[in-house]
């Protein structure tokens, strides 16, 4: 039981720092590394909190996270990405399970996709010539906040009163 409050709140916490950094990704354009550093570092209390054994599961885990880093460390060299939405992903890469993370990348994907749309369309409308600048952050925190509530929270079951 108290481990299911533990794990609501690591997740809660969690979920906050993601609205946190959408918002700052939302209005500077930058998710600041004291908030991924942070979310990283919160991944092994999760992993406790979750019974994880560190082997395989911490490993895999940790695997996972530097797959994730390469990936998008190469899409940053390319242009594609930016160098805090980098590192916001390695460390969610920590905190979710790896069939997971992959349903938060196309989670992230379809959000990133509306939000590019709607950002061009506004884009347009105010007839701006400059380049048009994503906050990724936003799609990422979107996906997260989905795979949160979808797949990591622990179910709660109800008790009936008619019993």
């Amino acid at each position: 039981m108290y481990q299911d409050y533990a794990l609501y709140g690591l997740l809660g916490l969690l979920a906050i720092g993601l609205l946190f950094a959408a918002l700052t990704d939302l209005r500077r354009r930058q998710i600041d590394n004291w908030l991924n550093i942070t979310i990283a570092l919160g991944a092994p209390l999760f992993w406790w909190a979750s019974g994880l054994a560190l082997w395989p599961d911490v490993a895999i885990q940790l695997g996972v996270a530097v797959a994730a880093f390469a990936v998008f460390a190469a899409m940053f060299a390319l242009g594609m990405m930016g160098g805090g939405d980098v590192k916001l992903l390695t460390a969610l890469a920590l905190w979710v399970a790896p069939m997971i993370f992959v349903k938060l990348l196309i989670i992230m994907a379809l959000a990133g996709g509306v939000l590019t749309v709607v950002m061009g369309f506004w884009h347009i409308a105010r007839r701006q010539r400059d380049r048009l600048a994503i906050p990724y952050g936003v799609a990422i925190a979107v996906g997260a906040l989905w795979v949160i509530g979808n797949d990591m929270l622990p179910h709660v079951t109800m008790i009936s009163s008619a019993a």
